[in-house]
């Protein structure tokens, strides 16, 4: 039996986070699930705590107060407006999450970054053009976050780097690679990143460190009109 943790979770409703949410809550740990805000009735497992910040705004000291583990699944969801100029959300957000935790005196940080952080070569070539067109500044803003963790020598950091990230159950079947999926992998589940990065919360595996996640899934899932339909969203292509 795994020794139960406080997690904190930045990002708790997102597709990844409300994923390391319920996934720890099954675990047995102890989750402080972090949002700028949340409605009368969140639909969180039981026993889960819901606390209020803005990680571009506020201070964090208190959210954070008491964990062992601070884990960041914030993202942001595609648009006009985030594809052409994204708000600061990994940089600034890790800056303010790295001063909180030196405020509290913790040092365990697990982010969520990306595998084309570190190359675009990956995945057919029509993936490639089109995946570092709409998102090149999201990943230059991920590469910047990464920076900022290896200049924090306090901090026992793990960016997490997954492919393109896809709804499914978990498998827990997945592949792991230093720094860059597979030449042959795209794609990576919700619930098997999740379920990694609580491995990693669990183990203290991968510490400092950039761990590239995927798995190979059904041809269904990589084809064009499947990927291209959720990079670029109906808003985008019009």
């Amino acid at each position: 039996m795994t020794e139960a943790l406080t997690l904190a979770v930045f990002g708790a409703t997102g597709a990844t986070g409300a994923e390391v949410v319920r996934q720890a809550a099954a675990r047995g740990h102890r989750v402080r699930a972090i949002e700028p805000g949340w409605p009368d009735d969140p639909g969180l497992p039981e026993g889960v705590e819901t606390r209020v910040a803005d990680v571009l705004t506020d201070d964090l000291s208190d959210v954070i107060a008491g964990c062992d583990v601070v884990i960041s699944a914030i993202g942001l969801g595609l648009s006009p407006r985030t594809v052409l100029s994204p708000p600061p959300l990994y940089t600034e957000g890790a800056l303010h999450m790295i001063d909180a935790m030196r405020a509290q005196g913790l040092s365990r940080l697990i982010v969520v970054s990306a595998s084309f952080v570190e190359t675009l070569d990956r995945g057919p070539h029509w993936f490639r053009a089109t995946t570092g067109l709409a998102l090149e500044r999201v990943f230059t803003q991920m590469g910047e976050m990464e920076r900022i963790l290896r200049a924090a020598g306090d901090i026992d950091w793990t960016a997490v780097r997954p492919g393109w990230l896809m709804q499914g159950d978990l498998t827990a079947d997945y592949t792991v690679t230093p720094d860059v999926i597979p030449q042959d992998l795209i794609r990576t589940r919700h619930a098997d990143l999740a379920h990694f990065i609580l491995h990693c919360a669990e183990t203290g595996d991968w510490s400092r460190a950039t761990p590239a996640i995927a798995r190979a899934e059904p041809a269904s899932a990589t084809r064009p009109d499947t990927v291209l339909k959720e990079l670029l969203p109906d808003k985008l292509r019009n």
